[in-house]
């Protein structure tokens, strides 16, 4: 897949008030300082197109980016929170909880995992939680430029060993470095193989 253009569309913490669910949607989440917003501009090639902070958690409403035209890419807030009060993290966590759920288009959830740091039990949770509420996600491995291809197999296979604990079978898991763009051509074709499935997505293409 070929990105063409990549417009931000709208900021929004009321689910009511999100763009008309007439396309396919990919969210992006993860912990605070996992490289989500480094992530999403290497995706789309578009620098800057998701804000970088050098503070934690800065994130903090649902951001849509319109995608050729045709699909959604959505920012969300990361489920850590950082440094934020508890009123906040509470509602926080609803409004993520109704988009997640209700958002009726949202065909994937990437969920951003840090390949540098053993399993971290916030993460197991949200990965468990998505699984009990039988939501489509694919795992996704970061920052994987910091380390050395030795180390990175061996923390990746002992990711996957703390997931079969649980699990039958591993969900998809996809490996991704920023900087070297490794896991791209990957992301892209999984987007693009459920755009084609998309009701009335070919129209939308032509048009």
């Amino acid at each position: 897949m070929e990105i063409e253009s990549a417009v931000y569309v709208m900021s929004n913490t009321h689910i009511d008030k999100l763009p008309k669910a007439d396309k396919p949607e990919y969210a992006f989440i993860g912990r605070s300082n996992v490289g989500k917003s480094s992530l999403i501009n290497m995706l789309t090639g578009v620098k800057g197109l998701a804000k970088i902070s050098g503070r934690p958690g800065k994130t903090i409403t649902i951001n849509h980016f319109l995608i050729n035209d045709s699909w959604y890419l959505v920012d969300l807030p990361g489920y850590g929170f950082a440094k934020r009060s508890r009123t906040d993290r509470e509602k926080w966590t609803l409004m993520l909880q109704q988009y997640l759920k209700k958002r009726k288009n949202l065909i994937y959830t990437f969920v951003l995992v840090d390949a540098r740091h053993e399993p971290q039990a916030i993460d197991l949770e949200f990965i468990q939680k998505m699984a009990e509420l039988q939501l489509p996600f694919v795992l996704v491995f970061t920052k994987l430029d910091k380390l050395g291809r030795t180390i990175a197999d061996k923390q990746l296979a002992h990711y996957k060993k703390q997931l079969l604990q649980y699990w039958e079978e591993l969900p998809l898991c996809v490996v991704t470095s920023s900087v070297s763009g490794l896991g791209r051509d990957e992301l892209l074709g999984i987007i693009e193989a459920e755009n084609r499935q998309f009701p009335d997505y070919s129209i939308s293409i032509m048009t």
